[in-house]
């Protein structure tokens, strides 16, 4: 089991921890929502909580929820920019289906 960030993405979650000037990671898990069941959420980690499995890419630790686990287990996280807009990517071998604007998937 394993969540791998490109070193793209560990490298925009480094500087932004470094803007906020305090952080230990990026948590990364899912909620239900959207048109096809489930959204990712991500949120920086000031405090580890014992529950989370940790896993590092390119010196930055990502925390997952045991909950969340299964269904991104094997997901790469990738920062890309496109023309204007900028954002992470998710790149989920369990994805079966998404909605068209990108915001939910379903597995």
């Amino acid at each position: 089991m394993a969540i791998t960030l490109t070193e793209k993405a560990a490298k925009h979650i480094q500087q932004n921890i470094d803007k906020r000037g305090k952080g230990i990671g990026l948590r990364v898990g899912v909620r239900t929502s959207g048109c096809s069941g489930m959204a990712y959420k991500l949120e920086y980690v000031d405090d580890i909580d014992p529950v989370d499995q940790v896993f590092e890419s390119f010196n930055v630790k990502v925390f997952v929820d045991p909950k969340s686990l299964p269904y991104i287990d094997g997901t790469e996280l990738d920062f890309v920019r496109e023309g204007l807009n900028e954002g992470f990517k998710f790149k989920n071998p369990k994805e079966k289906a998404s909605c068209g604007c990108g915001e939910s998937f379903s597995v």
